[in-house]
Parts: structure tokens; sequence; C-alpha cells
């Protein structure tokens, strides 16, 4: 199978800073653009003691307010209110269904007070917005809040600046509301693009600007439609793979059979002779330009190529997650083996009146996003490149083409259209090569659009893990030792959110079988899986309620908040009827804080049927709590069946599963009645949202379907392995 390439660019959440390039910069190709916006007020951030900014980061913005001349060289383009009052933000984030434009637009209209009508939010072009490294690990609402909150309020002062002038009167005279300032005395008033009208102002953002505080939000806070909300459900919103463009020819790449395979000889001749194809040869990459996507998929199945294949025989069984206990690494990527201690775990454990000892699984699984990856690139001449891609970190693909192609990153430019959800599985750059080598070959655009069968072999795929723990509990039910180590799944969420004396913990890298990387929550989704279910494990064996348990040994007070509102909003502790079983797990991942509460029924043969799930969540100071609301929801329902169902099969270099009619996604008649409590905290900063979700629901599930069978379940997917637990029960 194929192994971990060492140099693969796993992007995992908590590296986020490391793989961030820290400057925001003013790129030169956006001079123009701006220039020819026939003038405005354009908006920027830079940052002290640094030629552009090169050791800056968001949250150190410094300069002047005034209505200046500023060096274009040292700005990063964030907003520009022009002369039609059209205000449009410019951000380096993408869109792939969490909503941020609305986000965006709420924050900037908090401190820059006009109707949400005249925003603008342009994202993911790396010819027009700030540099940002990739759109992941629920970092756009955290990191991008802060900057976008102070370019309004630099926007805002600045215009109550130019209406003095205007209206020749102190500031202190006039107010600013729906896209307008008045002089309140008079009643006279102008608007936003009258004041900027025929000029070409800049601003520049100071790190002292005054933002309004969260606890006096009037527009940021509410439940605002999202952008653009009709276009999205009618199907008139363009995503990458609606991209139609005059002259656009279909591309599409010769696979291996199987991972590792390479190509020894390749007979190109009945696509050469097609109409229309092309056939583009590369070194070992061979793919066919044609003229509709039927006849590129004729082309490709026409080449008569012979592969040297080097198979070891691996199949989907336990021997997996032995293998990530017995191949161990030192350090793979940027991931390093990493051990925790404080205390004595070996005294704790030895005192401890209950020992819980458990091994938790967590297989390889797909990403599954609802459009595969897709992009349009087109060459003009020999060295410049445009790139149209449904890809989590346009900037990364820039970066990568150009040293593939021997570019300058001037030259290359990458838009990001939206996309049908990411969820990590879209922060590489091998789709954007493709592409653009096809294109090179050819004049005009063309589109290469993967399959789902090339999506669910030739992607990367959430880490497996093998998880092993030792909890210890005393004779009062108060944990006293906690020794967990984690083979493989990833650092995230390894951390312990329990009041522990002794606690030891340890993250292994290791050789994996298949080629793995980002997925939302990452190692959280494995890690807090076993923690949950271990606590959950140490109550029973003490004796004690799930909850009660929690509630002896949680110290955290976010954890307790959330717990406690979905625990009421549950009813936790009701009756129930035969076969059900309640669960619950609390967690916390990206700054965020979760808890569900799930009720489940068993049938006979170990079906699942989830009944109700209640979700409590807190991320500090709540921007849309619609859009929060879609987002926890979506990402239980994701968990829902990475918990059930979904494992990724595979065996002699291949996925025995690779579509949707093999592989057990959740669908409309799964899921169940949901309550989604959000608990708005705008005396903190604010976290993410689209991550923290997911981490929670598949202990909580596993939990259930103790309380309700007594079987403990501790590798994923929960219905197999209860299946095939009642089928050995009966079977004796």
């Amino acid at each position: 199978m194929h192994e971990h390439d060492d140099d693969l660019d796993l992007v995992e959440p908590e590296r986020y800073e490391l793989l961030e390039r820290p400057a925001y910069r003013f790129d030169v190709g956006r001079r123009g653009f701006f220039r020819g916006l026939g003038g405005g007020l354009f908006v920027g951030a830079t940052f002290a003691g640094t030629p552009n900014g090169a050791s800056a980061r968001p949250s150190e913005p410094t300069g002047s307010t005034r209505p200046r001349p500023a060096r274009r060289e040292d700005l990063s383009a964030w907003l520009h209110i022009a002369k039609d009052e059209t205000i449009t933000i410019y951000s380096g984030r993408v869109e792939m269904g969490q909503g941020i434009r609305t986000s965006f637009a709420q924050l900037v209209a908090e401190e820059l007070p006009a109707p949400l009508d005249q925003f603008r939010v342009v994202v993911g072009d790396t010819a027009l917005c700030p540099y940002d490294r990739g759109t992941w690990g629920s970092q756009s609402v955290p990191r991008q809040s802060p900057i976008l909150r102070r370019v309004g309020a630099t926007a805002r002062q600045l215009l109550l600046e130019l209406a003095s002038q205007h209206f020749d009167v102190p500031s202190g005279e006039l107010e600013i509301a729906a896209g307008s300032v008045t002089h309140t005395a008079s009643g006279d008033s102008a608007t936003f693009g009258a004041l900027v009208d025929g000029e070409e102002l800049e601003a520049v953002v100071e790190d002292d600007v005054d933002v309004i505080p969260a606890s006096d939000w009037k527009l940021a806070g509410t439940p605002v439609p999202k952008v653009g909300a009709r276009a999205f459900v009618t199907g008139e919103h363009v995503y990458t793979s609606d991209l139609r463009p005059d002259g656009l020819q279909y591309g599409m790449v010769l696979r291996p059979p199987s991972f590792g395979a390479d190509l020894t000889t390749v007979d190109t001749s009945l696509a050469e002779a097609m109409d229309g194809v092309t056939v583009v040869k590369d070194g070992d990459f061979v793919g066919v330009v044609a003229p509709d996507p039927g006849t590129a998929e004729a082309a490709i199945a026409s080449i008569d190529a012979t592969w040297n294949e080097s198979r070891e025989d691996r199949g989907v069984t336990d021997t997996q997650f032995s293998r990530l206990e017995s191949r161990p690494v030192e350090r793979m990527a940027w991931r390093t083996r990493t051990e925790t201690h404080r205390g004595d775990v070996s005294s704790g454990l030895a005192e401890a009146a209950h020992v819980v000892r458990a091994t938790y699984r967590i297989p390889y699984i797909a990403h599954v996003p609802l459009e595969t990856r897709s992009g349009v690139a087109q060459w003009t001449g020999s060295n410049k490149l445009d790139l149209w891609a449904g890809t989590q970190s346009p900037f990364g693909n820039r970066e990568d083409l150009a040293q593939k192609f021997g570019l300058s990153e001037a030259n290359v430019r990458v838009q990001v259209p939206d996309m049908g959800s990411g969820y990590g599985g879209k922060t590489s750059s091998e789709s954007a090569i493709e592409v653009a080598r096809l294109a090179k070959a050819v004049d005009g655009p063309v589109k290469l659009h993967w399959t789902r069968e090339e999506e669910f072999t030739w992607a990367y795929f959430r880490p497996a893990a093998s998880i092993n723990a030792r909890v210890g509990v005393d004779a009062r039910g108060r944990l006293v030792a906690w020794e967990q180590t984690t083979h493989n799944g990833g650092l995230t969420g390894l951390d312990c959110q329990y009041r522990v004396a002794n606690e030891h913990r340890r993250f292994q890298p290791a050789r994996a079988d298949l080629r793995q990387g980002s997925y939302r929550a990452v190692g959280s989704t494995a890690n807090k899986f076993a923690a949950e279910s271990a606590t959950d494990e140490a109550a029973h064996a003490a004796g004690k309620d799930p909850l009660e348990f929690r509630r002896d040994n949680l110290d955290d007070a976010r954890l307790i908040d959330v717990m406690e509102a979905a625990v009421e909003a549950f009813d936790w502790g009701a009756d129930k009827p035969n076969g059900h079983g309640f669960g619950l797990a609390v967690c916390k991942d990206k700054g965020g804080a979760i808890c569900n509460c799930v009720e489940v029924a068993v049938g006979d043969e170990g079906e699942v049927t989830i009944v109700r799930i209640i979700s409590a969540f807190e991320a500090g100071p709540i921007i849309n709590p619609a859009e929060v609301e879609a987002q926890i929801e979506g990402s239980v329902i994701m968990g829902i069946g990475g918990a059930l169902w979904e494992v990724i099969e595979y065996g002699d270099g291949k996925i025995h599963n690779p579509r949707l009619s093999q592989y057990r996604v959740p669908r409309f008649s799964d899921i169940p009645p949901m309550q989604t409590i959000l608990l708005d905290r705008r005396d903190r900063s604010p976290s993410g949202a689209g991550e923290c979700g997911i981490v929670a629901i598949a202990p909580a599930l596993a939990n259930a379907i103790f309380d309700a069978t007594g079987e403990r379940i501790r590798q994923l997917p929960l219905e197999a392995g209860l299946r095939r637990r009642i089928g050995q029960r009966q079977r004796r």
C-alpha cells in the first residue's frame, strides 16, 4: 500500500501557526486593480518594524487612521468603499459552506453601519485578497474577526473626519448610520460614496482603534439571512464544477491500477486518433484533453498501459491497527512523538479502587465532499497561469504551481468560486497541478473534475488510530490516574479535560498504510472518542451515573456549562423504553466546547436508530446564530457517519469501496430530531464553530449503545462492531 510520505503537507489545525506565512502583504498585481476602481476609500493593514509586514501578525496592525497617503507596498487590501456605495471586503479565506461572507459582512457592518446589501465580500482570490495560508482549523472567525472589526472601525473614523471637513463642523456633531453621515443639528447628510467621490483615499489600521464591544452589538450576533441564500437553494450559485467558459475543453488523467504502481509501457495511439483529443505525456503523467467529458472518458479508456505493481496484502482487518503500534516513527512531516507527564501514574493506578484498561480503534475514513475536486486552468502564453479551483488553500496552490512550472507567483492567479465542502480534504495541490499540466498542452481553458471513484481513491484519508488507555478511579468515584497512548491518530484532543493528579499522555506517529491528512477536527475525533468512552467506562466501574461522574471530576466551567445546558434540555435520567439507551459526551476543541446527549434504539440484530440528539455549544460571542446552529448540526450529522457506518476497505493496493453505493454516509432517513442550544458568551474571545461539533457525537453514541445493550464497542464504526458482537453472542 501507499506509505505515508514524509514530506506530505499534513495540515492539522493545531499546527496552523507553523504553516501560515506570517505576513499579510499587498501584492504588486493588485495596485492597478485598486487604481481602476475609480477612486474611493481603500482601507488596508500594515505592520510596523518590518518591510511589507514580513513578521507581522493579524492582531498587531499599526499606522494611522487619518486620510493620508500610505505606501501601497506595505498594505494588504481589506476594504474598499466606492462612489456607487458598494463596500467591498477582501479576505484570503474561502467559502465552502460555512457562511463566512455573511459573518464577515456582519462584523464590518457593525463597525461601519450600512445596509448589508451594500456589502460585497470577495474571498479566495490571490490577485485581490490578503495572503492567507488556508481555510481550516476553525480559524476564520478567531483570526479574521479582530482585523475586520478594526478595518470597519478605521473606515468609520475616516468617514467621520471626511464628513467633518465636508460640513465644516466638529466630528462630535456627526452621526453615522445606514450608510450615511448626518450633521445632527442641521439634518444635512452625505452618503459614504458621496464623501469619497473623486478622491483616492487610503487608510491604515491602528492596533488601538476603538471597536464596538461585543456586548453592544446590534447587527452582529443576530441571525441575518445567509448572503446569496436564494441562489444557493435554487441552484443558481456557481461552484467550480459549474464553470463553463468559452472554448472549454475537458481533461482526464490516467490512473494506476493500485497504489505504488509504476508505469512501464503506454500506447496512446487510439486516443490520439480520436477527433479533438490531445494526449498529454509529461514523464510518468499521462492525460487527455477532449471537447466533451464523454470523449475524454473514452480516450482514457482506450489507452493501453502496463504497470509494475508492488502489492502487499493488507486488508481491512484488525491487523491494520496492530501495524500502527508495531511501526512507530520518531517524526513524520511536522508530527513528532510527544509525551506529557504529571504526577505518578503507576502509583495512582496501584492505589485506585477501579482500573479501566481498554484499546480504542478508529479506521481510515474518507471526506466525501459533495463536490469532488474540480478545477479550470488556462494559460496565457507560456508564463501566465489562471486557475479556478475548489481548494481550501488558494495561496498554497499558487505557491505550488509557481514552483512546479517555474513561474513567479505574480504570474499565477488562483480563484475559488466557492466549493461544495472540503472538511480538510482539499488542502493539497495535486489536482491543481494536474489540470495545469493538461491546459498547458492546448489553447484555451481546460476543466478537470475528479470522479467520485478518483476522490475516494486518490485523495487522502482521516488517519487511522489505535489508542491504549488505563484509567484509575478511587472508592469515591474520583479520577486518580489517566494513561493514554495514541498511535498515529493525531495530537489534537489528547489533553486531559478532567481533574486528575496523575497522568501520562503520549502521541506516537506511525507508518501508515494509506495516505492520510487533515480531516474535520482530525486527531480530536479519535482522541475524544477514546477519552469520553473511557470516562463512561470509569463511571460504570465506579458504580456512578455517567453525568454525576463527570460533575464530580470536572473543573472546567465552559464544559460544565454546556453539559448542564444539554442534560437539562434532554431530561437526563428520564424513563426510557426497553432497547433504548442514553449517552453523553462533553468535549473541547479549537476553542469551542460542546456536549452531545443522544438517545438510541437498538434492534435485535444490532441495527442502531438514533431517536434524538441534543447539542449544547459555546465558542465565545456568536456572530450569526443561524449559521452556527447549521455548523453544529452539520458537524454532528457528519460525525454520525464516522461513528456508525463509515470505513475505508482496502487491500492489494486498492480501495475496495470507492463508490457511494459501497460507502455508507448518513441519509435523510437517518437524521433524528435535533436540538442545538447555543451559549453566547460575549465576554470571551471568539472561536470557530466548524470543527468542535463533530468530536463528541461518536463517544456519545457508543455510550448510549452500551446503556441500551450492555455491549461496550470500542472500535468504529459502531454498528458493524455491535452486529459482530451480537452475532458472536447468538452463535454461542
